[in-house]
């Protein structure tokens, strides 16, 4: 039997894909560094075995899958290409895999996981749906009809997949180690529009996305009265968020999430007008959103003691906004307290200002030591040129990370995609 070999099998994407193939009966397995990684759970749940990396376990008979960060020079896929065995990279492969269902692209520069993560959960209710989230979970259903998949923009990965439909929830600048600007981001999320198949679902609020073309309908949601998919009536809680949807300037339904912040009202109607197109019944849509849970590192609660501790993925200014103003919605007298580490130096050199802007809603700012990556190991820049841009913030390290006790009652926003998650567990060990 067929062995999938995955090299990096760690990485959130890479997670997913394992365990779709893994669910629908392949024999699957796969290396990584040994420093434990959130997504590796999910993996020893189902058994799937995760090897350090070595040569040695590349063996006759396998299918490797190799993630994108890892060059043709790592010692496994030299290994296997030696071998003459198949090498296929990760977005190559998921770009031939999806063409067995009604595929759903979901991308953006913010907001991919959390939709993909929603739209899975909605229109599962309605027919078998197996998906790729890109918080590392994935799921294979038997006699999948949708398969909705998380689909990134970096290093334009995304043009591997020639999807029948794609739900863009923005353009914005990021990744500025690999983009040069704005419009280049633009001209890669263009050739994107010109794969789709079907249908694009599009933000109207955000002003590049007006400006797709496409070979296939654009539908547009968002807050605006031009949109053809609009909210109105908001209603914001502490329990959540509600509101009503026009089409096109007629009433269409009245929806509830437990979500908050504006982003998630964005969120939901790029869901509920993909699942209008494929006539998906509304009662379906409105019971799903009362049960969705959200998605792993995308404003994950927890209580201890007196204070509220939130893990989210945000690493760049947008993010941190809606982060925050989510925080604020839900607990609206509470202490909001910022814990940000900085992701990649060329983005915190390139955001500095913005990053201070979009910080300083919190009451109070701590900051961690930029956060390097593979590709990036130092910069030209160091926290203490963001820190001294943005009142009253302060450093914060595993030495000091206990100062976030004289918070009492606060809620803490852990923000990054890094490691922020070690100073989180750090603290909780200090307070338990």
């Amino acid at each position: 039997m067929t062995v999938y070999h995955f090299v990096g099998i760690k990485g959130t994407g890479m997670s997913a894909l394992a365990q779709i193939l893994n669910d629908t009966g392949f024999q699957v397995q796969g290396s990584d560094i040994e420093k434990e990684i959130f997504t590796q759970k999910a993996l020893e749940e189902q058994g799937i075995p995760v090897l350090t990396f070595n040569k040695e376990n590349i063996k006759e008979g396998m299918i490797v899958i190799a993630g994108n960060a890892f060059p043709d020079t790592h010692e496994e896929i030299a290994e296997a290409m030696k071998r003459d065995l198949p090498v296929v990279r990760y977005h190559r492969f998921l770009g031939d895999y999806m063409k067995q269902f009604t595929s759903i692209a979901v991308t953006g520069a913010h907001g991919k996981t959390s939709t993909t993560g929603m739209l899975a959960h909605v229109i599962q209710g309605a027919e078998p749906t197996s998906y790729l989230i890109g918080d590392g979970t994935g799921k294979g259903v038997k006699d999948s009809k949708y398969f909705a998949f998380e689909a990134c923009e970096y290093r334009r990965h995304f043009l591997s997949y020639t999807p029948d439909y794609a739900i863009m929830t923005n353009i914005d600048f990021d990744h500025p180690d690999y983009f040069a600007n704005i419009e280049d981001v633009f001209s890669a999320f263009q050739e994107m529009g010109l794969q789709v198949k079907k249908g694009i679902i599009a933000c109207g609020d955000d002003e590049h996305l007006q400006q797709i073309q496409a070979k296939v309908p654009v539908l547009y949601y968002g807050l605006g009265e031009e949109n053809d998919f609009q909210a109105r009536n908001i209603v914001k809680s502490t329990a959540g968020t509600a509101f009503d949807v026009f089409v096109r300037n007629t009433f269409f339904a009245s929806f509830e999430i437990p979500g908050y912040g504006d982003h998630n009202i964005l969120n939901a109607l790029s869901v509920i007008a993909l699942c209008h197109y494929e006539d998906i019944p509304v009662a379906v849509l409105q019971e799903r959103f009362k049960t969705y849970q959200g998605v792993k590192r995308r404003f994950s609660e927890k209580s201890v003691g007196k204070q509220v501790l939130i893990d989210d993925y945000a690493h760049h200014p947008t993010e941190i906004n809606a982060t925050i103003s989510a925080a604020r919605q839900k607990y609206p007298n509470r202490e909001v307290v910022a814990v940000f580490q900085p992701h990649t130096f060329t983005r915190t050199q390139t955001f500095l200002e913005d990053f201070a802007t979009s910080l300083q809603h919190a009451d109070k700012v701590y900051l961690c030591d930029i956060f390097g990556s593979a590709r990036e190991q130092q910069g030209k820049l160091s926290i203490e040129d963001l820190r001294s841009k943005i009142n009253g913030a302060e450093l914060i390290d595993e030495q000091t990370i206990e100062t976030l006790k004289g918070h009492n009652e606060a809620v803490l926003v852990f923000m990054g995609a890094g490691d922020i998650q070690k100073f989180e567990e750090l603290y909780q060990k200090t307070v338990s």
